[in-house]
């Protein structure tokens, strides 16, 4: 029984943790310019 309450205790802080991390954390990504050539007239 207590096995259980370990392992459910470990995963409510694993999961408390992952939303901290989504919330806090620095997931964006680093904004970068592409540019893409295009051919517009298929010959």
């Amino acid at each position: 029984m207590i096995i259980l309450k370990a392992l459910a205790f470990l995963l409510v802080v694993a999961g408390l943790g992952l939303v901290g991390f989504a919330y806090f954390g620095n997931l964006a990504p680093v904004p970068t310019e592409m540019s893409i050539p295009v051919e517009l007239g298929a010959q």
